[in-house]
């Protein structure tokens, strides 16, 4: 990966602003990804989120707990959706490389430390992301690629 996608992470604008709804999106390849995350949050705080403000109102009167709020239902959508309704995989990174790179690879001390975590329920799903979000949300913490990866096991190799 690019210095850019290593860098990348899911960041907000400022909350109770105007634009406190909207991710912090560079330019180049990272972007795709968060535009798609940035529709389902977006969806969520408008349609599904229950408060008191109305319609444009939703968007900006939201502060960090609910910014987190809304990007954790985002990437559980997002993986659900693409595991077909039926699974969703969410992939963190450990504090400790668990396996050794095989003879000819390299280690780049990323991949080593990845831990996949299978949900078959919508729900339970939710509340791990929920419980977690910052490791998707924190500088230096590789969101968007742990996102991404997220959304490769949950879509499976054979889909």
């Amino acid at each position: 990966f690019s210095c850019e996608w290593v860098a990348a992470h899911f960041r907000f604008r400022q909350p109770h602003s105007n634009l406190a709804y909207a991710l912090v999106a560079g330019k180049g390849g990272t972007r795709a990804v968060l535009m798609a995350v940035q529709a389902h949050i977006i969806t969520y705080l408008l349609f599904t989120r229950d408060t008191k403000h109305t319609h444009l109102e939703r968007l900006c009167q939201i502060g960090r707990q609910e910014q987190g709020e809304a990007l954790a239902m985002a990437l559980a959508e997002s993986l659900w959706a693409a595991g077909g309704g039926g699974r969703a995989v969410v992939c963190l990174i450990t504090t400790a490389g668990t396996v050794m790179p095989r003879t000819g690879y390299r280690a780049d001390t990323f991949m080593e430390r990845i831990r996949l975590f299978e949900f078959s329920e919508k729900a339970a799903a939710q509340k791990f992301i929920s419980d977690h979000v910052n490791y998707f949300k924190c500088e230096g913490s590789h969101g968007v690629i742990l996102f991404l990866y997220s959304l490769l096991f949950s879509r499976t190799l054979e889909r």
